[in-house]
């Protein structure tokens, strides 16, 4: 079988939450993703590029890889999470950019970064 674009690329993320509902209400106001439902214990989303799911069979565990989303602006993605009621936890300027992290509503970390 010959290898394909998708070959050894990160393809999909899936956070187990404790509300699917308020999972999708906090995405779609910070970041604007897109949402199917598959039956109600899981919800798939995208966010034009990348798709992810949201399960709730299991218990949210925060911890583990940090996921970095891009963003033109920086100042404005930091305000819409902040405006979708996140904690902002970390700031970071380093060689070829910057970027904050914050955390959603289950605790989980995340970071948006920019080349600015």
């Amino acid at each position: 079988m010959p290898p394909t674009d998708r070959n050894l690329r990160l393809d999909y993320i899936e956070f187990t939450v404790s509300d699917i509902a308020a999972s999708k209400a906090f995405y779609a106001e910070a970041f604007g993703w897109t949402f199917t439902d598959y039956g109600p214990n899981y919800c798939e989303f995208s966010d034009g590029r990348m798709k992810g799911g949201f399960t709730t069979q299991g218990r949210p565990q925060p911890g583990g890889a940090l996921v970095i989303i891009y963003a033109d602006d920086l100042d404005k993605a930091r305000r819409n999470v902040e405006d979708a009621g996140a904690p902002i936890v970390a700031n970071h300027e380093f060689p070829g950019g910057r970027r904050f992290h914050f955390t959603d509503p289950d605790g989980y970390e995340l970071a948006v970064w920019t080349q600015q």
